[in-house]
């Protein structure tokens, strides 16, 4: 996947984005509607492609719903315990009996973006999100994706989003001022990092940034 920025700037680019995966990741343990603990990430593998989901025109049974809900609780529990393999099969049948199950997409997002397999998590996170266009998490997993491949104008877009939305999360800030800083942006990306420590003064990473473009 292409990135747009010279090659002598890749490892840094890599430290830019993945604290940011971990640390999304790590939101679901926060309570938040799409509570999912923490995944470890591996190392890049040959990307499969998803399960199919079930044709978007077909009627989803009541049924099939509560068992699709029964498979994301078990998923989760799964992906809490590092059982990642386990989880994504627990996510695909539950995305199988329930294509609008919008916890199961976001989970799968995340096992997807701990695999290094960033286009089927935006894929997924795109779902999650247009499902619960309120939510903050999908948005964030995206953008953090949309850094990893070096999209970084649509994770700008996607952290405008996120910052209108809920503007008291931290993360999104501090996301928010990395992919600025790296579109060159620094009055954005020195007002995106000042937020984030007004709200979390002991984040070293939106800290370091803040003094890196000058805030």
């Amino acid at each position: 996947m292409a990135s747009p920025f010279p090659e002598r700037g890749l490892a840094r680019r890599r430290q830019i984005w993945r604290p940011f995966a971990l640390a999304l990741m790590g939101i679901a343990l926060c309570g938040c509607s799409f509570d999912l603990g923490s995944l470890m990430p591996e190392k890049d593998k040959p990307q499969e492609a998803p399960k199919e989901a079930a044709p978007a025109e077909s009627a989803v049974s009541a049924a099939n719903v509560t068992e699709a809900q029964a498979h994301t609780a078990k998923a989760q529990s799964l992906a809490k315990s590092g059982e990642t393999a386990a989880a994504l099969e627990e996510f695909n049948r539950a995305v199988g009996l329930d294509p609008y199950n919008a916890q199961a997409l976001y989970g799968r997002a995340l096992i997807y973006q701990s695999k290094n397999q960033h286009d089927f998590a935006i894929a997924d996170f795109s779902a999650a999100s247009g499902l619960n266009p309120q939510k903050v998490e999908p948005l964030l997993g995206r953008a953090t994706s949309y850094l990893a491949l070096g999209k970084v104008k649509e994770a700008a877009a996607d952290l405008d989003e996120a910052s209108e939305a809920d503007p008291h999360n931290a993360q999104v800030w501090t996301t928010r001022g990395q992919a600025y800083e790296r579109l060159g942006d620094k009055a954005k990306a020195a007002a995106s990092y000042t937020r984030a420590v007004s709200l979390r003064p002991r984040d070293d990473t939106a800290r370091s940034g803040l003094a890196r473009v000058g805030g």
